[in-house]
């Protein structure tokens, strides 16, 4: 059985949540532990924004495919949304 996590999504043209280093990478996909988690990290940090962004779950065993996809340097794992505390694991 495989570990579901939750992304935040634009509705408007379709990218990721990420957290960037500089300005010449993608970055790193925001990953939740729960959908409330991030729905909480919207609220508390982009609260004027939440209506143009959506949460999505995605499957562990598709994150590969999807860090490919979109060319992103790794993940970030959020676990806690209100402080930020984000765990960053590079994609090898």
């Amino acid at each position: 059985m495989s570990q579901v996590y939750y992304l935040v999504r634009s509705k408007n043209d379709g990218r990721y949540l990420t957290a960037r280093i500089d300005d010449h990478t993608s970055g790193y996909l925001l990953l939740f532990n729960e959908s409330f988690d991030a729905l909480s990290y919207l609220n508390a940090h982009a609260s004027d924004l939440a209506n143009r962004l959506g949460v999505e779950s995605i499957p562990s065993t598709q994150l590969g495919s999807l860090l490919k996809r979109w060319s992103f340097v790794g993940v970030g794992i959020v676990t806690d949304p209100l402080l930020p505390k984000i765990d960053f694991l590079q994609h090898s």
